[in-house]
């Protein structure tokens, strides 16, 4: 099937709520994607953070085939054995004492607010349940997680908004400003994804922790985008020196398939009881399992060499000194590149896409989030793309 079958179908038939690229995906092999009539992609996107381990790992592919065939889903209700190895193996790897599943990002950070006003209301009653986020930050679709999420572009239309959130520049005498009798948690993003890849400061998120635990807030940190390797370490905060009082995660965890879910310390593991929390597919038998391959194919060696293959492609884009791009950040592969006044990122996306490398935008910047596992090979051809395609801009 041609792409204009493909685009005419998806636009008489699915709701446009996508500024889709010119671009459709049939198939792949790890990094490397091919459309429908054979067009060859290097793909620097990973379903936005997703295929955490590339396009289809058959080590993936067989665990999925083989859950599929002993049971596909089993209400929570009873146990499966895949949901408790998945709570083991996460637990252990990140220092925490218990894990709920749930479906996608927005559902994990919807957990944890839940988790931090229960917490609270448990300990102190009523009247302490505002949650502070940080300016700029992104937690969520849902109107409870668009309320938590400190841009006001995502507050418009879908009035009125949940109440109990407030916005704290990324500074200690920001928290400050905002901060009351009523706070009951501080919930953030060591990396701020969706407004252009921006790691937060390391002393400023250290002063916060001790603040946290001084007044008992609850420190939360979304990492759904930075989770599971994508920085560097399973997860960012083991890269920032504090052990956060709960962690969501999305995205990359299940290689590919919609999963997540939170972790907690051991000093929040019984704050949700039966019936305070709960979700249908959470724990699903096959996204555990493929949770699980994603996991054994992350190894601490592969792990290992994340941030080695993220400074190569930072330092290989700087290097090439091209004219609309400026300098990058970030960890790991979590890598954002400043775009020069005169072009938009989007422009810039496009021609690289027109040319066979798929990157993403995030606010005014370039943001790449290839696969884990990408090869050399794969990267040197996404950057000669990048030369080719951008040196004369």
């Amino acid at each position: 099937m041609d792409f204009q079958t493909i685009k005419a179908r998806d636009d008489q038939y699915v709701l446009n709520t996508y500024a889709r690229f010119p671009v459709d995906v049939d198939h792949g092999k790890n990094a490397t994607l091919y459309s429908a009539e054979g067009r060859e992609y290097i793909d620097f996107t990973s379903g936005i953070g997703v295929n955490s381990i590339g396009c289809a790992n058959p080590k993936w592919v067989d665990a999925i085939a083989v859950q599929a065939a002993r049971l596909g889903h089993m209400s929570n209700l009873f146990y499966t054995q895949p949901c408790g190895q998945l709570a083991e193996q996460l637990c252990r790897r990140a220092g925490m004492s218990a894990a709920f599943f749930a479906n996608s990002g927005a559902e994990s950070n919807e957990g944890l607010i839940k988790l931090a006003r229960k917490y609270s209301f448990d300990k102190y009653g009523k009247g302490r349940g505002t949650i502070l986020t940080l300016k700029n930050s992104f937690h969520g679709r849902t109107v409870t997680t668009l309320s938590a999420t400190g841009q006001d572009v995502f507050h418009n239309y879908f009035f009125p908004f949940t109440d109990g959130f407030r916005f704290a520049e990324p500074t200690m005498d920001g928290i400050a400003e905002v901060s009351g009798h009523d706070v009951c948690a501080v919930m953030l993003e060591l990396i701020q994804g969706e407004s252009g890849v921006y790691p937060l400061d390391q002393g400023f998120v250290h002063d916060l922790a001790v603040l946290c635990a001084e007044r008992d807030w609850l420190l939360l940190v979304d990492e759904v985008q930075t989770g599971i390797g994508r920085t560097g370490t399973l997860f960012c905060y083991q890269q920032y020196g504090i052990l956060p009082d709960a962690v969501s995660f999305a995205k990359g965890i299940a290689g590919g398939l919609p999963f997540g879910g939170f972790l907690v310390s051991e000093k929040c593991r019984g704050v949700l009881t039966p019936g305070t929390h709960a979700t249908t597919f959470g724990g699903n038998p096959v996204c555990a399992a493929a949770a699980l391959a994603t996991l054994q194919i992350l190894s601490e060696d592969v792990m290992g060499e994340i941030t080695d293959k993220g400074n190569y492609l930072r330092g290989a884009i700087e290097s090439l000194e091209l004219p609309c791009l400026g300098k990058t950040r970030g960890l790991g592969l979590m890598i954002g590149i400043e775009v020069k006044p005169g072009r938009t990122n989007r422009d810039v996306a496009v021609q690289l896409m027109e040319n066979g490398l798929l990157v993403l935008t995030a606010g005014p910047a370039l943001r790449l989030l290839p696969p884990l596992t990408i090869t050399k090979d794969e990267m040197d051809k996404g950057l000669a793309i990048m030369k080719q395609t951008l040196g004369g801009m």
